[in-house]
């Protein structure tokens, strides 16, 4: 082999390991699920469980969306700088209660359903969270930004026919509405509940 050869051969097998292959929804959840439930029944030390799923948080749910989202009409009208400060305190809110609902699961069972596209941006991946001796069944649907096929992520996680991000825009829309619509109280709340 000539060392032209030798280099393309070696170029092409770089190049097909840096190609980023779409992936399917439904394999994106089953991953997630499986990656959750090996860090919960591990006999790791709270703290260390709750990095390693904020972890998962952070590269699989579309944070910045669903932050942005449950401001509603709202974020029209913030500033740059509070745009800023609020998508760095709803992160941390958002991880923060995020590992807290999760870390008290020892071992969770779930099993993907099905998947349905629903268009081009979004696919419904539906789920089943197993009965255990203390929890009943649960059903929930997780709704998966695909607009990047390369990159989908979490949009919203709908529990028992209840959508988590609705339910939230409609906390934030609640304290807006009660203080006249100034952000400071909603900063104000995300942070007391951070610092908790």
């Amino acid at each position: 082999m000539t060392k032209i050869k030798i280099i393309s051969f070696f170029f092409f097998i770089l190049l097909l390991d840096n190609i980023s292959f779409a992936k399917e929804p439904s394999k994106l959840i089953s991953e997630i699920v499986n990656e959750a439930s090996v860090i919960l029944s591990s006999s790791d030390p709270v703290e260390a469980k709750i990095i390693r799923l904020n972890n998962i948080a952070e590269t699989s749910v579309d944070i910045n969306g669903i932050g942005m989202y449950t401001l509603g009409k709202y974020r029209k009208n913030l500033s740059e700088d509070q745009k800023i400060k609020y998508k760095k305190l709803f992160k941390s809110y958002f991880l923060k209660s995020f590992s807290s609902r999760l870390v008290d699961y020892s071992d969770p069972k779930i099993s993907v359903v099905s998947e349905n596209k629903i268009n081009e941006k979004y696919t419904i991946v539906s789920t089943v969270l197993e009965e255990t001796s203390k929890n009943p069944e649960i059903k929930i649907d997780w709704r998966i930004y695909t607009k990047n096929p390369d990159r989908p992520l979490i949009r919203d996680l709908i529990v028992e026919g209840l959508s988590l991000a609705r339910t939230q825009k409609e906390e934030f829309k609640s304290i807006l509405q009660n203080n006249e619509g100034d952000i400071n109280y909603l900063f104000k709340s995300l942070e007391e509940f951070i610092i908790k």
